[in-house]
């Protein structure tokens, strides 16, 4: 790669499915945590910046759900839903 090539701006983007599975994944886990008796904020924000999936239960498969996606594509939905009204 050319030096050029780092400086220009990567274009990045997920398509509307899986916006509506990480959505759909993201609430699954949310409610087997509060089921568990976990906070389920600090739970998620502790996987998402951690990488460490032992911060998700097992319970209800959410862990196994919570790795099916990237954690980027995971913050890039919470960002999107966060900000989708500052347009």
């Amino acid at each position: 790669m050319t030096k050029d090539a780092f400086e220009e701006t990567m274009m990045f983007k997920v398509d509307k499915e899986q916006e509506m599975a990480a959505q759909d994944i993201l609430f699954n886990v949310y409610q087997a945590l509060k089921e568990k008796g976990y906070n389920p904020i600090n739970q998620i924000v502790g996987y998402l910046l951690s990488g460490d999936p032992a911060y998700i239960t097992s319970y209800k498969n959410a862990r196994n759900l919570i790795r099916r996606l990237e954690r980027d594509e995971l913050l890039e939905e919470l960002v999107t839903k966060y900000l989708q009204d500052a347009e």
